[in-house]
């Protein structure tokens, strides 16, 4: 088997499992994409589930499943996805290895497609080791 597309932390499970939980008996998960948009160029996106979609990948953890859009895959590569609550703001977090710079308000980001050859040998790596 190959590895999960995204990971998350704890915290960010247990607000899908929130988000889920409020929604109603048709909610399964969330969906995370990404688009054009923001001063920095592509933005995250985050929907409710109702009825997955077979192309989408699918991660789980804690009993949440967060689904990822097929076009978002490569960009995504490596992210872990965290939520946090601060003095300002609450909302998920993504730390995106594949993001180049961000917006200064932090709502948009610049991403670049990840690179497959150095997450193979970085896996190779990491097997042999």
């Amino acid at each position: 088997m190959g590895f999960a597309v995204m990971t998350m932390t704890d915290a960010a499970a247990d607000r899908v499992n929130q988000i889920v939980s409020n929604s109603g008996p048709d909610a399964k998960g969330i969906r995370v994409g990404i688009k054009k948009g923001g001063c920095a160029g592509m933005e995250y996106t985050i929907d409710l589930v109702t009825e997955a979609n077979a192309k989408d990948d699918l991660i789980e953890h804690d009993g949440a499943k967060v689904w990822i859009e097929p076009s978002a895959v490569l960009y995504l590569l490596g992210t872990q996805m965290d939520f946090e609550i601060t003095k300002m703001r609450s909302g998920f977090t993504f730390v995106n290895p594949n993001q180049t710079s961000a917006c200064g308000c932090g709502e948009s980001v610049e991403l670049k497609p990840a690179d497959l050859a150095a997450l193979a040998k970085q896996r190779e790596s990491g097997i042999t080791a």
